[in-house]
Formats: structure tokens, C-alpha cells, sequence
């Protein structure tokens, strides 16, 4: 035994004479990361002045290209492997105020200086930001063996799937453990509000506690995932995205029929279609092949952006504003990135230059929409015969006229494009443009219209209002006195008309000048003709007189519209210029379609518009729309992205904190679960980092206070809609009707104010009160008051991230607002049938919380319902006693029907019915009720 002891002692003699040796000939360098190291300097301390708004004397840190040139002093600030010889080192370690860099500033620290005496030393490598490197595989961590791998891997017990392997090696490396998993009410509770933005159904709250086999949770998950209200709950995420709004916005804030495209949210969530495709019909479905009306109904989510009505308003500078919006919001929605400062100048941190702005906005700035009054171009939305009648119609041309002049038909009756809007005529006189928004004229006008394409064109259709009988209308080409293509008697209409003229047939592109006669106008600033739009195309092919009355049938249909996308025909075409300093007024050079070359290349073959743009978006080399979406379904499932900041990946947004697992994810999503948001969200609450316990430890809290590493599930306030939609619910009013146009439920009056229009607020009566608040009427300049004290947006531009708040407001909405206090009544009502007071505290507690309430909770919601019963029986003996708040919904002797709500003034009160409502007020109003933990 002690030669044995002796020969290991030698052993080790020898490992550690050999590790001392490595360590002597082969000294550990530390190599200094460019990212992390070096970028953070330099984005704190030098880029202001050295960066893509300022280059001062010619020297920028932006790109290396830059950073290695020559300076306006002839020498390079930055040598390669030789700091002593770089200008950069020299001036930042100076003495001198006057000449030590940073310029009139606090000096580098001594630490800072040594990262960049390093770096330089090594090379000056230069580093991509992690957010700009296209995804590529990860290996999941594997779990470290016990005992010097005697014993069974750490924290096997715990993982279910590979998210908690890189959950679990960080906590590991933080010295912490993961937490239990949470008991099946609480998970159950917590796994329903996320998937759905409900409360589980009654149902599946007996079926999981019932089933104690293996695979209950999982069942579940796949039952919610099913469900119809999953769509409505992610469709509300998306519209912060969308900044849908039922109104167009500005001083007006006019409303605006766009519903249909929130119904086309939520069935694209409930069917789970492909994320890749959901993103291309959004922007681009109108470009697609033979595009139906849920195509084009897809595009309304570029057409949120706002419309101004306003009188004397520019109509090209709110036709751009809404340009350089759907360039912001594509990238800060789909991309995680702010590039709206790249419309001033080049962005100062991350490598996007100014004209790349200009580049990526020419996908944009061809779309038809000019800020017209009525939201042009709009699909109408045909259905029952006059949707057979399209069909009909669209099959006749083609027999008779080919192809392209079947689908020029079928486009023009579905959207009345593309038109010239009136609002782009000039040349005034005796003419002007009403409101900004339509062509009028007086007697002896006339006004142009300019460079109109008359090739091949024999027919005019226009829309237009006959204000006064007995004028005349002309048009003339090239000039006012030029040769006469039309004339027209104009007399007067009922509202807008739409009729047509035949035209000789045309050659070339001309200007186009009308004039106008009417001697019955007396006075000089009387209108007599108003026009909205002209469509100069070609007549129906001849020979089928039912064929011509199904068109104008067509045409003059009153039905529905919904503002969607449409590029211009190449006749229309529209140039893009680089703006100087972003001002729209000054034009730069013309600018071609493109991406920002720092970013993935331009998919081979796909076209330079914004189909093409939707294929490079979703390309597998994009490194950010995947990162994106999955950071964002992280923040909606932990509270917080794996990215803090969901609106900048770039390199002054957060670190994340789980970088490696992020683009696990992100990989995962395009390659092997096809873009499927259903089966990502599914991964992600199958984990046991989601299914942990929300209770902290002493030391959790001491080394990780933000749960920024997920020892614990984090406790999240309820969303504004889900904080409604579950009041809603667990008191059964809720109504749960899918989909429609928006309701105004129950809100103070006097928060709208429309002077020029005497708009108001209109309560919804019967069961459209109840619905979800996904369907609550949003209108911009007054949004819902209380889903806004719960930190709901206005949604005049794209929201990326909603910053929660906690606030007194809160709980003083929960008490007090009537959508609250009529909810409690009810909750009160069931609570009622229980039998005795206590029975029924304990069973309002039960139905929110799904688990039995502790005799710590129940014994002061007793003490309240006592004192809310003594008061309410004072009040009672006061001559003409009554509580002040809303009016009552029931008498509570029993629980109410859906027949009852807000139906019941006048109603004989009982004490014990408005005392259990105090009680019912108070769970709603329960921290642990309006978190999910």
C-alpha cells in the first residue's frame, strides 16, 4: 500500500512539473473580443464624433474600412499590430484637455485604454454584432457528470426537453439551481392565460386535475393550442406591431373600416400558418400570383398607417410620412432593428447607411395610396352572386380577350385601380383641389392632370359628383387649347356617380387638361363638378350586352371595403430619391430597390419589389426575422426576451442572455419546425424552465434579483386585454364569439371630442359588450381609458415592446370601473349559490385561481364582506340610502343568465348581495390575480 501511495504521488509530481511547463512555453493570451470588448468603447465614448452623423477629421469607427484609413492629419488613426505607431493611441492617453481624446470629455480609463493597446496589438480585428450573423446550428450543453463522472449527470431529474439544457449550464455557472415545478392549478392557470389570454374552461380544469397520467400537461398544452381563442390572443400581440387602429389618426382620427384584416390575424394564428408565409402576405399578397381577397386583405397591414384628413394638409408629405412608417415598422416589427434614424444620416452604431434607407424605402414608395379621404386603394369585398358575378365576368374576358386583359378587369372591379386619384391635379384655375382631397371647378376652370398614359386606351371611367346642372366638361391634350379627346355634359347626381366616356383611340403619354362651362353658376366661388378619380382604360370586348350590365353592376356595387396595398403600373411608376438630412422637401440622387449590404444577399431570381423583399426577409440567411419572432414569443411566455430589448438587437440593445439558446430557437423555427409558430410556442411551455414555481430563494434573489436567468418562473403582470378578457370570463359574461367588426363597450363619456364631426362613443348593447378586448373600437387620438391605464398604446406608429407599469391607477380601474364592478356583480352572483358566505368567498377564489383558497386569505375577505354588510345595511336605513357606482346588473338570489346583464335598473338590492360584490371586487383586484404566478 505505501508503494502504491509513493508511485501516485510521483504521478502527480510529474502532471503538475508538465501543466507548469505548458503554462511557461505556452502562455495563455488573452484575445480581446472585438463585440464585446471593444465596440462598447467606442460606442460610449468616441462615436458621436467618429460615427455615421459625424465623421470629425475624416475619421469614423463605423466600419473598418474606415477606421484603418487615412485621416484628414494624412495618418492612420489605427495601425494593425502596431499601437505605438497609431494616432488613436497617442491622443487618448495625452494630458493636454485640448488635444487628449475624447475631445472635452472625461479621459478613457486605464483599463480602457490597455482593451484598445490590445487590440490593436492583435490586429484590429474587426467583429460582425452577433445579431447580423446569419443563424446556424447550436449544440445544446450537455449536463455534467457527478462524482468525476461516478455518478448520474447534474440536473437529469429536471430537463424535459433542450431548452432547459441551456437554462440549466447557466444556472449551473451562476452557482444556482433551478426551481420545483409549479403544483397543477397555478401551470394550469399560467399555461391557459399564455396560449389563449383566457382562463382555462371549467372543463379542462376537471379533466387535468382528474388525470394524473404521464402525459396531462401535454394534452393540455395541445387542447389550448387548439383552441379558437389562441388566435385572438396573438392576434393582439401583432396588432401593437400593426398599429391597428379603427380610426386613421391625426387631428380627424376619421374612423376606418380595416376589421377584416384582424380577422385575418386571427385565423392565420389558428390555422398556424407558416410564419415565412404570414410575413409574405402581409407584405406582399397583392403581388402573389392570382391574389384573392384574403391576400389583399393581408396587406392591410401596411395600410394602418395613418391618413390626414385635416383640411390644407400636403397630401405628398402625409403620402410619404406613411412610406418612411412602413419602412420603420419593417424593420422594427420583423427585424428587431431601429433604422429611423438611417433616414437622417447613417445609423451611428449599427452599419446601415443613409442611402440604404432610401434603397429599402423605393420597395415601398410605388404603392398606389396618395392619402386619399377614402383610403384608395381599397378591395371590395364581394360576396354571394356578385362574387359569382367576378368570376363570370373575369372567365368572359378571357375567352375573348386574353390574359392580361381578364386579369386588368377582375383587378379594376375588385379595387377601382388603378385610378389617378383627383388629388394630383395642378394647374389651377377657377379650380381647386376641396378639402385637399378632391378636384372641384368653378365656371371657365380648369385643371391638369399630368403625363397620363393614352396608349391603347379608348374609354374613360370616372367618379365624380354633379354639383350644379347644365356645365360641360372638356378634355384637351397637351394644353388647354389642345385638341379636344371628350366632352361631357355634367349635370347633377345624388352623391358620388361613376360613369364613362368613350375616347378616341389613344397614342402615347400626354398631359391631360380639363375645363369646365357651366353658365348657370352665378356667383364666382360656386363648384359645379367634383371629381374623385379617372380611369383611363380600354372598352369590354364588344358582342355580349349581359356581359356589359354584369360589369357596371360591378362597378357600382355598394360593398364592403378594406384598405390593402397595390403597386403602380409602370405608367405610374414613381421615382425614390435619397432625401438630404431626411427632409422629404429636399430630393437627392434617384435610388434603386435594395437591402443594406451588411445583411444577407439578395435571394437569386426574386423580383425587385416587395415580393422579392418578403423572400429576403425570409430567407434562412436573414439573421434577424427568426431571432426576432422567437425573442418576442420568449417575452410574451417569461415576461422578458432572452433579448431584453425586443425593439433593437442591435449593438446598443441588451445583451442577451442566452445567446446560444436563442438561436437554437431561431434555427429550429425555419428548419425543422417549418416556420411553425405553434410547434415553437409548444417547445417553449413543454420545457421545465416554464413549468418551474414562481417561489424565490434568498439566494436566487441575491445572485439573480431580475430572474434574468430563469431559476424561478417569473411573476408577470397581466396584458390590459388578458386583465379584461379574464374579469370577463370568470364572472361568465364573457362573450366568446370569434371574430367581426369592432364594439364600443362601457366607457366614460366625454373622453372623445370631435368637434368637427359631433363623433361620439355609442354603447353596445347586449352580448357585444361582453366580447374580448381584442374587439374594443380603438380610436387613435382616445384610445380605451382603462386598457390604457394597463399599459395598452395608441398605436399611431409600431410597438415593439410594451413597458409594464404598476401603478395606483390600476387598482383604482379594477374598483371602479363600471366593465369591473358589473363583472364582480356577476362573479357575485355565482358566488351566491354556494349556500353560506364563507362557501362562497372560497368558491369566487377557486374560480379565478383554480385551487381551494387557505384560511390566511379567506379570514379578511370575511372581515370585508362583514364591513361592506354593515355599511351597506346603514346606508339602507338613511333615507333615500344608496351606493354611488354603477347601476346594478341583478338582485343576486341567484345566479344570473347571459339575458340579465345590464338589464336589470331598478331591481330590489339586497345587503348581502352588494356586500359578496365589495368581495368579489376584491379577488379581481388581487395582486395574485392579475399576475399569472
Amino acid at each position: 500500500m505505501l508503494v502504491n501511495s509513493k508511485r501516485w504521488v510521483w504521478v502527480a509530481v510529474v502532471l503538475v512539473g508538465i501543466g507548469v511547463l505548458s503554462w511557461r512555453m505556452f502562455p495563455a493570451g488573452e484575445t480581446v473580443d472585438f463585440n464585446t470588448q471593444v465596440k462598447p468603447i467606442f460606442n460610449k465614448k468616441c462615436i458621436a464624433c467618429h460615427g455615421g452623423v459625424r465623421r470629425q477629421s475624416d475619421f469614423s469607427l463605423l466600419f473598418r474600412v474606415d477606421a484603418l484609413g487615412k485621416t484628414k492629419s494624412g495618418k492612420p488613426a489605427i495601425v494593425p499590430g502596431d499601437p505605438d505607431h497609431s494616432e488613436m493611441m497617442r491622443r487618448i492617453t495625452l494630458h493636454d484637455p485640448e488635444d487628449r481624446m475624447p475631445y472635452k470629455q472625461a479621459p478613457l480609463t486605464a483599463d480602457e485604454i490597455e482593451t484598445l493597446r490590445k487590440w490593436i496589438k492583435q490586429g484590429a480585428k474587426w467583429g460582425d454584432h452577433w445579431a447580423y450573423l446569419p443563424v446556424r446550428p447550436v449544440e445544446a450543453p450537455a449536463l455534467k457528470a457527478s462524482f468525476w463522472g461516478l455518478g448520474p449527470a447534474e440536473g437529469k431529474d429536471w430537463v424535459r426537453n433542450p431548452i432547459d439544457y441551456f437554462i440549466y449550464d447557466k444556472l449551473r455557472g451562476l452557482g444556482l439551481s433551478p426551481s420545483r415545478e409549479a403544483d397543477k392549478a397555478t401551470l394550469l392557470r399560467r399555461v391557459s392565460l399564455d396560449l389563449t389570454g383566457l382562463p382555462p374552461s371549467a372543463a379542462l380544469v376537471r379533466q387535468f386535475m382528474a388525470d394524473s397520467s404521464a402525459g396531462a400537461y401535454e394534452r393540455v398544452v395541445d387542447t389550448l393550442l387548439a383552441s379558437p381563442h389562441y388566435g385572438e390572443r396573438w392576434a393582439a400581440v401583432w396588432l401593437d406591431l400593426a398599429r391597428y387602429a379603427d380610426t386613421k389618426g391625426y387631428e380627424r382620427d376619421e374612423g376606418r373600416s380595416i376589421w377584416r384584416y384582424r380577422d385575418w390575424l386571427i385565423h392565420s394564428f389558428n390555422s398556424d400558418m407558416r410564419y415565412d408565409h404570414f410575413l409574405t402576405e402581409q407584405l406582399a399578397g397583392d403581388l402573389l400570383p392570382n391574389p384573392t381577397d384574403d391576400d389583399y386583405i393581408a396587406t392591410a397591414f401596411h395600410r394602418n398607417t395613418m391618413t390626414n384628413d385635416e383640411g390644407g394638409t400636403d397630401n405628398e408629405e402625409f403620402r410619404t410620412a406613411a412610406v418612411l412608417d412602413r419602412v420603420n415598422t419593417t424593420w422594427q416589427a420583423l427585424m428587431g432593428t431601429t433604422f429611423a434614424c438611417v433616414q437622417c444620416h447613417t445609423h451611428p452604431y449599427d452599419p446601415f447607411v443613409h442611402d440604404e434607407y432610401y434603397q429599402f424605402m423605393a420597395f415601398f414608395n410605388d404603392t398606389r395610396d396618395e392619402d386619399t379621404y377614402a383610403d384608395y386603394p381599397l378591395l371590395r369585398k364581394f360576396s354571394g352572386e356578385d362574387s359569382l358575378g367576378v368570376l363570370q365576368l373575369t372567365k368572359w374576358v378571357l375567352a375573348k380577350g386574353g390574359k392580361e386583359r381578364a386579369m386588368e378587369v377582375r383587378r379594376f372591379v375588385r379595387t377601382w385601380e388603378p385610378a389617378i386619384n383627383s388629388l394630383t391635379a395642378d394647374r389651377f384655375v377657377n379650380a381647386e383641389l376641396a378639402d385637399t382631397k378632391w378636384l372641384i371647378f368653378r365656371n371657365h376652370g380648369s385643371a391638369r392632370l399630368q403625363r397620363v398614359d393614352l396608349e391603347g386606351r379608348d374609354q374613360l371611367i370616372y367618379r365624380y359628383a354633379g354639383l350644379v346642372a347644365g356645365g360641360t366638361w372638356t378634355m384637351h391634350l397637351d394644353a388647354v387649347d389642345g385638341p379636344v379627346i371628350g366632352r361631357v355634359r355634367a349635370d347633377t347626381t345624388k352623391g358620388w356617380t361613376i360613369a364613362k366616356v368613350d375616347l378616341p383611340l389613344g397614342k402615347g403619354v400626354h398631359d391631360i387638361f380639363i375645363t369646365y362651362e357651366n353658365p348657370r353658376l352665378k356667383k364666382p366661388e360656386e363648384s359645379g363638378l367634383q371629381f374623385d378619380w379617372f380611369y383611363f382604360g380600354r372598352k369590354l370586348p364588344a358582342g355580349d350586352v349581359a356581359m356589359e350590365r354584369l360589369y357596371w353592376r360591378l362597378i357600382n356595387a355598394d360593398v364592403p371595403t378594406v384598405p390593402v396595398m397595390e403597386d403602380n403600373p409602370m405608367d405610374m411608376h414613381r421615382e425614390t430619391h435619397v432625401f438630404e438630412k431626411g427632409n422629404w422637401l429636399v430630393k437627392g440622387k434617384v435610388v434603386e430597390p435594395a437591402t443594406p449590404h451588411a445583411l444577407n444577399p439578395w435571394p437569386a431570381g426574386a423580383p425587385k419589389n416587395r415580393l422579392g423583399l418578403a423572400r429576403w426577409l425570409t430567407s434562412p440567411e436573414n439573421p434577424l426575422v427568426a431571432r426576432t419572432m422567437v425573442n418576442r414569443l420568449w417575452e410574451q411566455l417569461f415576461g422578458t426576451g432572452l433579448v431584453e430589448t425586443l425593439e433593437d438587437l442591435g449593438t446598443q440593445g441588451a445583451e442577451p442572455t442566452h445567446r446560444e439558446l436563442l438561436d437554437w430557437l431561431s434555427w429550429r423555427l425555419m428548419h425543422e419546425d417549418g416556420w411553425s409558430v405553434k410547434s415553437l410556442l409548444r417547445e417553449m411551455v413543454l420545457s421545465a424552465t416554464y413549468r418551474q414555481d414562481s417561489k424565490v430563494s434568498a439566494e436566487a434573489l441575491a445572485r439573480d434579483p431580475d430572474d434574468r436567468y430563469y431559476s424561478r418562473a417569473p411573476r408577470v403582470r397581466l396584458s390590459a386585454e388578458q386583465v379584461r378578457d379574464q374579469a370577463l370570463a370568470v364572472s361568465g359574461l364573457l362573450d366568446e364569439e370569434l371574430g367581426g367588426p369592432s364594439v364600443m363597450p362601457w366607457q366614460p363619456k366625454g373622453i372623445w371630442l370631435s368637434p368637427w364631426n359631433g363623433q361620439d362613443w355609442k354603447k353596445d348593447s347586449g352580448r357585444n359588450q361582453y366580447r374580448r378586448a381584442v374587439y374594443t373600437y380603438w380610436k387613435r387620438t382616445a384610445p380605451y381609458p382603462s386598457m390604457m391605464s394597463f399599459d395598452g398604446t395608441a398605436r399611431e406608429v409600431c410597438t415593439a415592446r410594451r413597458i409594464r407599469t404598476n401603478t395606483p391607477l390600476q387598482a383604482l380601474v379594477l374598483l371602479n370601473d363600471s366593465v369591473y364592478w358589473e363583472a364582480a356583480e356577476h362573479l357575485a352572483g355565482r358566488m351566491r349559490g354556494a349556500g353560506s358566505v364563507e362557501r362562497g368567498i372560497a368558491l369566487g377564489y377557486e374560480t379565478i385561481m383554480l385551487k381551494p383558497i387557505d384560511a390566511a386569505k379567506l379570514k379578511p375577505l370575511m372581515v370585508l364582506y362583514e364591513k361592506a354588510l354593515e355599511a351597506r345595511q346603514g346606508s339602507q336605513r338613511q333615507p333615500g340610502g344608496r351606493r354611488s357606482g354603477a347601476e346594478p346588473a341583478e338582485d343576486y338570489s341567484g345566479e344570473p343568465g347571459p339575458e340579465a346583464a345590464g338589464s336589470a335598473k331598478g331591481l330590489t338590492r339586497r345587503p348581502e348581495g352588494d356586500a359578496l360584490t365589495v368581495v368579489a371586487s376584491a379577488l379581481l383586484n388581487l395582486d395574485e390575480v392579475v399576475t399569472k404566478n
